[in-house]
């Protein structure tokens, strides 16, 4: 039985399914991204078939050893113990390895698990998060050091330019000079596709977490609720929320600022144990 897998597809992502149960889960990272998915269950199944032609069908970890540099970038459903069996001896170099995220199969959390900064899968992990409502959990240490938030409304239409002077004049109210300290950007998702706000989180590599409508109405954490918001969005403020959700251990560093159609919201990440914060 020879062991069929798909054609090499450039920069598209490959899309590893261990178990058959994650196939609706796959097609839709597959809709929104693009990519491959690899179904090696149907190449390990047949038991009967091995049988009858007396040819070992390669295991999963041997079928995906196989097509590991097929891809830049690597989406795995799947636990990480077993991700982290299957990249063993796989992974040279920090500079030339695939990125690889691991997504559990209820969609829970997407994990950065190799290439972070260089293979991309810390913004990867963004994506799917954004996709599938998971969390995402990168480790790097950059972004471990990095502990502010911005949440960011805006006006439809606005432009990178007044994100970027937005943000900006908040970080300056908020006694920082620039962007050194930022971790990522978090807005509703209404806004998720706004042009102005991608190109300014695309021009800083910053990150962009989508929070849902429902998760910010459920929890509107807001100084200054706007009428317009709630009439035009459905909740009471976006840029408040959003920062407060995306860092939920985190502090109201600077409350919502506005200017030029563009509302920025600041949150400091805290963590109880350090005691370096006190």
């Amino acid at each position: 039985m020879s062991v069929i897998l798909p054609s090499p597809a450039g920069d598209a992502p490959g899309i590893w399914l261990v178990r058959a149960d994650s196939e609706a889960l796959g097609l839709r990272l597959q809709t929104a991204l693009g990519g491959v998915i690899y179904r090696p269950w149907l190449q390990t199944g047949d038991q009967q078939a091995q049988a009858d032609t007396a040819q070992a069908v390669p295991s999963q970890r041997e079928q995906f050893a196989l097509v590991y540099r097929r891809h830049r970038q690597w989406i795995m459903i799947a636990a990480s113990g077993i991700a982290v069996r299957f990249l063993d001896g796989l992974p040279q170099d920090k500079r030339s390895d695939p990125a690889l995220v691991v997504l559990d199969e209820a969609g829970r959390f997407a994990i950065s698990l190799l290439a972070g900064h260089e293979g991309g899968a810390n913004l990867l992990a963004y994506r799917i998060a954004n996709i599938t409502g998971a969390q995402p959990v990168v480790t790097t240490a950059t972004e471990a050091l990095k502990p502010l938030t911005l949440g960011i409304g805006c006006r439809r239409g606005v432009s990178a330019q007044q994100v970027s002077e937005a943000v900006h004049h908040a970080l300056q109210l908020g006694g920082m000079q620039g962007l050194q300290q930022v971790r990522e950007v978090a807005t509703i998702d209404l806004k998720a596709d706004e042009a102005g706000l991608l190109a300014f989180c695309s021009a800083h590599d910053l990150p962009l977490r989508v929070i849902a409508s429902a998760n910010v109405a459920a929890r509107g954490w807001v100084t200054q609720p706007s009428e317009w918001v709630r009439k035009n969005v459905g909740v009471d403020g976006v840029c408040e929320p959003c920062a407060l959700i995306a860092s939920p251990r985190g502090r109201l560093l600077l409350q919502k600022t506005a200017l030029d159609g563009v509302t920025v919201a600041i949150v400091e990440d805290r963590a109880e144990w350090d005691a370096s914060e006190d």
